[in-house]
């Protein structure tokens, strides 16, 4: 462990950065110099041999053209002579010179063990080029010998003709020894450097980790609760303005504990007084703090010692999520007893998780904030219900609009007759939406009975009409029979006719969607059996509702079939609707169905007369 713990001092690590440094330098300057040596002598050595080839091709070139006039000299004297100047004259050390005729076939060569390969072809690329009049014709390969050699060929040309080839093929032996032997010093010179600046390197460190090593020795002393001790300051360099500010710091950090005390006193009083219930649990979920609206929000008389999950009631499952900061907020239904009139209450609760993040620790506990959202969620659940009621009673004339639209669209439109009474229907439709969306802000105070009716006089048969015209469409696009029968002296109603026509719209509409092809619907006004209310029913032969759906019908928002109603754009608002127009009307609204043989909805109205009395 200590051995481990030596290689981490910064006494160690300074002196190892030292010496990276000077590795790194000196391999840099070493590759960038040998590489340059190296590049030189290989530039010297190649220009060398092309200048000793290029003054052997200008030499030979007479020698070896076929129209040379021999003065009565024999081709072999010619040869000889050749050879004996290429051996003498053009000797290089380690390198064979070779002087080729236009058909690549050695003429001359400076050494005496290949004289014998005279006559003979020379197969090589680089001379292949040469006599192809190729320039730069080098090669550097390694023999059988294991030796590394350079070959140049240059072109004999006499009067602008090639007449034949100079090949050079000389060792490099020593020009790599000469780059070893570099390579050699520089690698001596490296290790020389490493250890000076090894020494060094420990000594400047040791200036450096004895001042920290006694400030550490302080600082572990102020971590202990120690802050009448004081860093010892022994210079004016970093290291000392370093000690000057750790005194500073423990001064200031005993002050900072007194004061961080008193926040904790004003941090109880703020919470005490908060109008939000304030819960802190440990990483268990035991809870350790509270706050008196917490008690009051959870109906509770104390919270030490208990779990946020008997508290809560909440699944463990969405409570781990909570606690782990993967979901920061949820709702949950609180059972409040009332001290006064006995009764219990239920109140909503919201509820906000915040963990508590330690950075050595993860989390370490849950802050939980309590808010009392019953009557905001009343206030927007009557928001929602409003925007559903608008939109469903807004989409019953926007589909009949739709519909006359398009069979005018489809050809009505030429007809004049059939297209001024569609047009009519879809201006009627039009205004009749715009009266539907004033009126329909007077049902949210259906409840509070405070949306007053414009009753009026109207004929009980022509409303029925009109609404069975309005469907005409949808009944003949599913072929469905309608008839209307009105009791006989019965002439007019005093009612809010805007309202009953919606009743009736509802009703129909409803009607039809549930009524397969080729059924029948009835529309029937009669009068009560004491004379006093006027009956108005819908009668279909439609799939009908079963009867543990009875009881719950003319619920806001229920629906037999879900998926069935959704898919026919219903939203499960129709029959309360028309239920809560009924009631402002003082009359009541009833449902009898047969399950697959049809359903009969029965709404009655009292007759009156203009001014409110009975009929």
């Amino acid at each position: 462990m200590r051995r481990r713990s030596f290689f981490r001092t910064i006494q160690v690590k300074l002196v190892i950065i030292y010496l990276l440094l000077i590795l790194v330098a000196m391999q840099l300057i070493g590759v960038y110099f040998i590489s340059t040596v190296k590049n030189s002598l290989i530039t010297s050595f190649t220009t060398n041999l092309k200048e000793q080839a290029d003054i052997l091709s200008k030499f030979a070139a007479p020698s070896l053209s076929p129209n040379m006039e021999t003065d009565g000299d024999s081709p072999d004297n010619t040869t000889e002579d050749l050879n004996l100047v290429v051996r003498n004259l053009f000797s290089i050390s380690g390198a064979e010179v070779q002087v080729l005729d236009a058909n690549g076939r050695l003429v001359a060569t400076s050494l005496q063990v290949h004289q014998s390969r005279i006559g003979q072809k020379n197969k090589s690329l680089a001379v292949s080029r040469a006599l192809q009049n190729i320039p730069d014709n080098e090669e550097e390969f390694i023999d059988e010998d294991n030796t590394r050699k350079k070959s140049i060929a240059l072109p004999v040309t006499h009067n602008e003709k090639i007449v034949g080839a100079v090949y050079v093929v000389a060792s490099m032996t020593e020009l790599y020894e000469t780059v070893n032997r570099v390579n050699q010093i520089f690698f001596s010179g490296t290790l020389i450097a490493l250890g000076l600046t090894g020494v060094l390197g420990i000594l400047l460190a040791h200036t450096i980790t004895v001042p920290i090593q006694g400030l550490t020795r302080q600082a572990e002393a102020v971590a202990d609760g120690r802050f009448d001790l004081k860093a010892p300051v022994l210079g004016e360099d970093e290291i000392g303005r370093l000690s000057m500010a750790f005194n500073v710091m423990t001064i200031r950090l005993k002050e900072a504990l007194s004061a961080n005390e008193e926040e904790n006193e004003k941090l109880v009083s703020v919470l005490s007084n908060m109008s939000d219930g304030v819960i802190a649990a440990d990483e268990h979920g035991v809870i350790m703090i509270w706050n008196r609206r917490a008690l009051e929000l959870l109906d509770a008389e104390r919270l030490q010692g208990k779990e946020l999950y008997d508290v809560l009631s909440l699944p463990a499952e969405k409570l781990e999520q909570l606690e782990q900061g993967r979901v920061q907020t949820t709702l949950f239904t609180k059972e409040l007893q009332e001290q006064d009139a006995g009764e219990v209450s239920e109140s909503l609760l919201k509820v906000t998780f915040t963990p508590i993040h330690r950075r050595d620790r993860g989390i370490t506990g849950t802050i939980v904030v309590l808010q009392d959202v019953t009557e905001q969620e009343k206030l927007e659940q009557s928001r929602r219900q409003f925007v559903a009621n608008v939109s469903h009673e807004l989409r019953t004339p926007l589909t009949t609009i739709k519909s006359y639209a398009e069979a005018l669209n489809d050809g009505a439109l030429e007809e004049r007759e059939l297209s001024e009474r569609f047009v009519g229907v879809i201006s009627n439709e039009t205004e009749r939406m715009i009266r539907l969306v004033t009126d329909l802000l007077h049902l949210s105070r259906f409840d509070s009975n405070g949306a007053p009716l414009r009753r009026r006089s109207a004929p009980i048969h022509d409303m029925l009409d009109e609404v069975a015209d309005r469907f005409s469409f949808q009944l003949r696009q599913k072929s469905i029979k309608a008839s209307v029968r009105v009791e006989p002296g019965l002439k007019t109603a005093w009612v809010d006719r805007d309202q009953i026509d919606q009743v009736l719209d509802n009703l129909l509409s409803n009607a039809i969607k549930y009524t397969l092809d080729g059924g029948t619907i009835k529309l029937t006004a009669s009068k009560s059996t004491d004379g006093t209310e006027l009956e108005i029913s819908v009668k279909d032969t439609g799939i009908g509702i079963p009867k543990k759906d009875l009881a719950r019908i003319f619920d806001r928002f229920y629906r037999v079939d879900k998926a069935r109603s959704r898919n026919m754009g219903g939203t499960g608002l129709g029959l309360s609707i028309a239920r809560e127009i009924v009631k402002a009307h003082g009359g009541t609204i009833s449902l009898q169905s047969e399950l697959n043989e049809g359903t009969t909805v029965t709404f009655t109205l009292p007759l009156l007369q203009e001014g409110g009395e009975s009929a």
